[in-house]
């Protein structure tokens, strides 16, 4: 008999891969990954877990007591960026930096939510993140009717929630192997057939016993990720087949940038991450999010981030290259972002603290120009000397560059209006 234990652990690890993928199974959707058009829109979103120096990456400051050790080079584009990003210095033509980033929200949380949303927290209403806002503009389109995996999909540690749209819209979490944990990914269809039989038997005595809605929804759940699991479109979380010279591009196989012990995943996942996003994005995917945490630097920053850009250098500008040559730049967006910035002021600690009245993030791609500096800070980069710009600014940008009308109004489960991106003006400059 399955007990209650047993039947949780099933309904959990089945949910986790069901939940965004039971929608689209259920309309019947069956084209191939071979009858998705080019020109997919999409968003790819590289985010800093925690909140990442942006004076030291993006927006120096030579000469200044807030400037730090790092000395900025030149770019293909007009502007100057870090030394530690030479990479990256080569693909500014295709990206703008927003250094007039001014947020308010200097708590992890908050931030996070935040800066996923476009809304400032509410404990009163779950707003939805950027996925489920890609997921939901796009869902009708017959370009993703052929989509069989899940429409938002989260690579290395959780997204944003669909707030109060559907349950359809749930990030689907995967690790840097594109691998949902503790669930074995690698059955063959015969094989999930006869584990699906067996369960399906414990499962009708199980519901027999009055146990409620639950157990009677659980098969569905079941089934439905057995399909997902089945659909060959789950090949483009597998790199292995991509050409030697785009893996190289990526450096997978190479040695490992930066320097072990930095609290820091130092090896080629995020790279790998990188490019199973393009393989996802490819397939019809409509928004994909890379979690790349450890940007936390109360002390110690300058040497944490001579570890750290190497890898965040590769896998960002391999991806911008890599969606350019393939054509897909200029309806794929890609966001760079965290909680917030960091301090100007350099602590006790040689650390740098929360902060989020001036910092910086980066947008590349998906009908926004590039070769751009957005804004500027004043001369010791603690405050904004331009136009203030916030999370919903920059939402409602990159939903604009990628053709979303900005008067889309939504009701939340309380019958509440809300417009897309909290109804705000798009950045001008990205457009001029």
């Amino acid at each position: 008999m399955m007990n209650r234990r047993h039947f949780m652990t099933h309904m959990a690890q089945a949910a986790a891969m069901s939940a965004p993928a039971a929608h689209m199974l259920a309309q019947g959707l069956s084209a191939g990954a071979a009858d998705i058009k080019k020109g997919n829109k999409a968003v790819i979103l590289l985010y800093m877990g925690a909140g990442p120096a942006t004076i030291d990456i993006w927006d120096l400051k030579p000469g200044q007591p807030t400037g730090g050790e790092f000395k900025p080079i030149s770019t293909t584009g007009d502007m100057q960026i870090s030394e530690h990003m030479p990479l990256m210095a080569k693909q500014m033509h295709n990206a703008a930096i927003i250094r007039s980033m001014s947020t308010s929200e200097a708590d992890h949380n908050r931030g996070r939510s935040y800066m996923h949303t476009g809304f400032k927290p509410d404990p009163n209403i779950e707003y939805p993140g950027y996925g489920a806002v890609m997921a939901h503009e796009f869902a009708e389109q017959s370009k993703y009717r052929g989509l069989e995996i899940p429409p938002v999909v989260s690579i290395g540690g959780p997204s944003a929630g669909p707030g109060f749209l559907s349950m359809a819209y749930s990030p689907f979490v995967v690790d840097f192997s594109g691998r949902v944990r503790n669930l074995d990914m690698t059955l063959s269809a015969d094989r999930l057939a006869q584990r699906m039989q067996m369960l399906g038997k414990l499962e009708s005595s199980f519901a027999s016993q009055g146990r409620g809605e639950m157990a009677a929804d659980h098969y569905k759940v079941l089934q439905n990720t057995a399909n997902l699991l089945t659909s060959k479109q789950m090949d483009a979380f597998k790199i292995d087949s991509e050409p030697e010279s785009v893996k190289k591009l990526y450096g997978i196989g190479e040695q490992p940038a930066g320097q072990p012990g930095m609290g820091m995943r130092v090896n080629s996942q995020f790279n790998q991450a990188c490019l199973m996003a393009r393989r996802l994005v490819q397939t019809g995917v409509p928004y994909v999010e890379i979690e790349l945490g450890g940007w936390d630097d109360h002390q110690n920053v300058f040497t944490n981030l001579k570890n750290r850009l190497p890898v965040l250098d590769r896998g960002m500008a391999s991806l911008i290259q890599d969606l350019d040559q393939q054509g897909m730049l200029k309806d794929t967006t890609v966001v760079w972002m965290g909680d917030f910035g960091r301090t100007p002021r350099i602590n006790a600690n040689t650390g740098r603290d929360h902060w989020a009245r001036s910092w910086s993030t980066v947008v590349a791609g998906g009908g926004l120009k590039g070769g751009i500096a957005v804004g500027k800070t004043n001369v010791d980069g603690t405050a904004v000397d331009t136009t203030p710009y916030s999370s919903e600014h920059l939402m409602a940008s990159v939903l604009k560059g990628l053709g979303v009308s900005l008067n889309t109004t939504y009701t939340t489960k309380n019958n509440r209006p809300k417009k897309i991106a909290n109804g705000a003006a798009p950045i001008a400059e990205l457009f001029a």
